[in-house]
């Protein structure tokens, strides 16, 4: 069997049936889909991830499994896989795109499909990017949004399919397929594909809907509901399913990607999953300790300072920080302190700061407190 080892690709043996590929397929796509590669292997896992989608589709496909077996993977080399009839690898490669986890049950249904259902449906709408605002506040806790887009809709008056009237399309005899033969050097090899007249719908417009001029598509204003998951991060893209833009002739639609920006916050600084704040604290709390009571995403909390804290200390608050989107579990609130040395002091002030220094107050206990 020459080129590439479809079965070995997929950790399986020649005899292995549809359901045992669709579950080897389905464990190495969760371990090689992209959105889960380390930073310096992108493009290693992509490419696996791609390599073990080629293999799923053709071992899925009983036909192309059969001639697989028979003539190897070089039986598909006339004009690569992606150009194979049933299946459009760059669908694949786009639904993990968006920053999130992609949904695999749509890559399963796109490939152990054989094609079936898109032959009728026809290529798929645009998708569309929306970009979104939040503050820290709902990145911490979740929010509900409501936006409002200007996209292409199916026509409401011939539900998209651009006529109100049809007949059998007589190219291909209302199957909506058409076969085709081609000559290898591996032999002859016969494909059935979409009938290119009818788009694989089987069937012919007799007259264009008025209201949309047979595009099957028109553009409205919908609003649509975004839910904003907790720890959701700085440029991550929420995909909503079938959002986007509707494709012509009644074809699905793309999805919507929600681009996500948090503002800066006036206090707070985050880093990952945790918090930074910055808090002013007195000499004497310095020196002599305190407890107080410092913000955190959620509220308040309580600080024990130590006493003989020194300026840019930072202290740690458990847990009090963001929590993960991925659920490894919230975040830290790391806390520094600074503390502030009074500009003008009182008489009184001035005595008891004179009478700390004759009594030969250590200058490296002071230089500990004040820093530098």
């Amino acid at each position: 069997m020459a080129g590439k080892n479809y079965y070995a690709i997929l950790g399986v043996n020649q005899k292995a049936t549809r359901e045992e590929i669709k579950k080897a397929y389905k464990k190495l796509a969760m371990t090689y889909h992209p959105d889960r590669a380390p930073e310096d292997k992108k493009k290693e896992y992509e490419e696996k991830f791609k390599e073990i989608s080629e293999a799923a589709a053709i071992l899925s496909d009983d036909k192309k499994r059969q001639q697989y077996d028979q003539y190897g993977s070089q039986a598909f080399s006339q004009g690569g896989f992606e150009g194979q009839e049933g299946f459009d690898f760059s669908d694949i490669m786009s639904q993990f795109r968006s920053g999130m986890f992609g949904d695999f049950d749509d890559l399963f249904d796109q490939i152990f499909s054989g094609g079936d259902s898109r032959r009728h449906q026809g290529r798929r709408g645009n998708d569309l990017l929306y970009e979104m605002e939040i503050t820290l506040e709902e990145a911490a806790k979740g929010a509900e949004k409501v936006i409002s887009l200007n996209k292409l809709e199916h026509c409401k008056e011939c539900r998209g399919k651009g006529a109100t009237r049809f007949a059998s399309c007589h190219h291909c005899q209302g199957s909506g397929y058409l076969k085709r033969t081609q000559r290898t050097a591996f032999g002859l090899f016969q494909q059935t594909g979409p009938c290119p007249y009818c788009h694989g719908r089987g069937e012919l417009p007799q007259n264009s809907c008025s209201h949309c001029g047979g595009e099957g598509v028109e553009r409205k204003r919908k609003e649509i509901e975004v839910s904003i998951p907790r720890g959701v991060e700085e440029e991550m893209r929420l995909r909503i399913k079938g959002e986007g833009e509707v494709g012509e002739q009644g074809s699905p639609a793309g999805d919507l990607y929600v681009l996500i920006n948090i503002k800066p916050h006036e206090i707070f600084h985050r880093q990952g999953n945790d918090i930074h704040i910055t808090i002013p604290i007195s000499f004497t709390q310095a020196v002599l300790g305190d407890e107080i009571e410092v913000p955190i995403i959620e509220g308040k909390a309580l600080l024990t300072i130590p006493a003989g804290t020194a300026s840019e200390t930072l202290f740690r608050l458990r847990e009090k920080g963001l929590p993960s989107i991925h659920g490894s579990g919230p975040g830290d609130q790391m806390v520094k302190v600074r503390i502030e040395v009074p500009k003008k002091l009182t008489k009184k002030q001035k005595d008891l700061i004179i009478e700390l220094h004759e009594e030969k107050l250590s200058k490296s206990f002071l230089k500990r407190v004040f820093g530098g």
